[in-house]
């Protein structure tokens, strides 16, 4: 019984980090989630005035709405790349529990989840740079 408390009281030790991961990851998807809804609102705007203007403004408002929509499905791949990791990651404590508790040995497991996790991560970091980017590029990103 003792070896099994221990066994447990390092696990936890050892879920500390993945969970301050967690974390992270958590302000990143709060982040990426209102960024989203700029760029909701923003169509809305620019889809609104498309209505209201000339032929000229038209085609610059179907630019903008073009670009709007493709920064929006960054930020929704981003945001999907996020949650992913997330869920990686409480596999990853979940698995190190259960190899504790039914002492089996279960570290190449858990370290492929960690992997992946770190992957969903990379990618989710990248298409939330590739975003910024084209907010930047395009100079729509704080237009009311």
């Amino acid at each position: 019984m003792e070896s099994n408390l221990t066994d447990i009281s390092r696990v936890i030790q050892l879920a500390v980090a993945p969970v301050f991961l967690l974390t992270a990851i958590a302000t990143m998807i709060n982040a990426l989630n209102t960024r989203l809804g700029r760029i909701v609102d923003r169509r809305r705007v620019v889809q609104e005035r498309l209505h209201t203007r000339a032929a000229d403004a038209a085609v610059a408002a179907q630019l903008e709405i073009r670009t709007l929509v493709r920064r929006s499905r960054l930020v929704y791949y981003a945001i999907f790349c996020a949650v992913l990791s997330a869920l990686l990651v409480c596999l990853v404590v979940a698995g190190a529990f259960l190899g504790a508790l039914l002492g089996v040995d279960l570290a190449r497991s858990v370290a492929a989840l960690f992997i992946a996790a770190m992957l969903a991560m990379i990618a989710g970091l990248g298409l939330f740079l590739r975003e910024v980017y084209l907010a930047v590029r395009t100079g729509t990103h704080n237009q009311p």
